[in-house]
């Protein structure tokens, strides 16, 4: 297998060992070393090693379908490369990489794990390493990359219910030609596919995003006018899309405000449309208003940043 570093004979050997263990199936073994050997990496100040150790660890563990350890490795990766400062670049981002596609995809029948697992265990390892990322170098939200990585991965292996998900972390990578396909996938309903266009286009809008909210919908526009699914473009809450960008062009409150007067009863079919609206309200017109009750406390967190 490909080595994460250029480790010392001891450092091979002990690496050598530890992936035995695993490709034996002494998985908790195996684990326990990995830690235990990590701390005592740490406290001698050898951090390369240490994260090489870990990094190697969890890709070992996540190739043999162990999602739970290889998780726990993971974070303990990210929580090292916290601990010593690392600053994100692209040797940091590529430990995270490495560690993220060992993960596997869907279960089969004779997989050790469920798809809930596997969500939550990518998840809680790609939220951690976005965090890291914020405060190591990376933008404020966090690596666009990370966040795009993990928005594909939401995309395609969640259940349909969970593309809101996917959504959050689209919004915060550079890549809307992806969240379009994403969207497009998502499709599963005729009837609905306008609601996930507008609320993709909405979400850019709530984090004063209007040039990918912009490139988001001509993508869409592109990969349905002259598909299956080209109905969708015919929507009474597309057109509305579509004006919402155009108005937010220039200063335009009054018009803003009659377009959501006018397609009032587009806007009602999904609660959440109007609160991404009133959001986009105050980000370009700065209209005050009030952030409480449930829908006060969901919009703070979409359109927040936190991971």
């Amino acid at each position: 297998m490909a080595r994460p570093g250029r480790e010392s004979g001891g450092t091979l050997k002990t690496l050598e060992k530890l992936e035995k263990n695993v490709r034996d199936g002494k998985f908790y073994e195996a684990q326990q070393m990995y830690k235990t050997i990590f701390a005592r990496y740490m406290a001698s100040k050898k951090h390369t090693e240490a994260l090489d150790l870990l990094q190697s660890g969890a890709s070992i563990q996540l190739r043999h379908g162990q999602v739970t350890c290889g998780v726990e490795l993971g974070l303990l990766l990210v929580e090292g490369m916290t601990t010593i400062k690392l600053a994100y670049g692209p040797e940091a981002l590529d430990r995270i990489k490495a560690v993220f596609k060992e993960f596997p995809r869907s279960p089969t029948l004779e997989a050790q794990y469920s798809t809930k697992t596997l969500i939550e265990g990518v998840s809680t390892f790609m939220k951690a390493a976005i965090r890291w990322s914020s405060e190591f170098g990376a933008p404020s939200r966090g690596s666009p990359e990370l966040h795009e990585l993990l928005a594909d991965f939401l995309a395609r292996e969640s259940p349909q219910p969970d593309l809101a998900k996917a959504f959050y972390h689209y919004v915060r990578g550079n890549n809307p030609s992806a969240f379009a396909s994403a969207i497009i996938s998502g499709m599963l309903e005729p009837e609905e596919g306008d609601l996930l266009l507008a609320r993709g286009v909405f979400l850019y809008l709530s984090m004063g995003n209007l040039r990918d909210a912009n490139k988001l919908f001509d993508e869409l526009h592109s990969q349905l006018k002259d598909s299956s699914q080209a109905s969708v473009l015919a929507s009474p809450l597309t057109h509305l899309a579509k004006f919402i960008l155009l108005t937010l062009e220039r200063d335009a409150l009054p018009l803003f405000r009659m377009l959501r007067e006018n397609y009032k009863s587009s806007l009602d079919r999904d609660p959440s449309l109007n609160e991404l609206l009133d959001v986009v309200a105050e980000k370009f017109y700065n209209v005050q208003q009030r952030k409480n009750g449930l829908f006060g406390d969901l919009m703070k967190m979409l359109t927040d940043g936190g991971a």
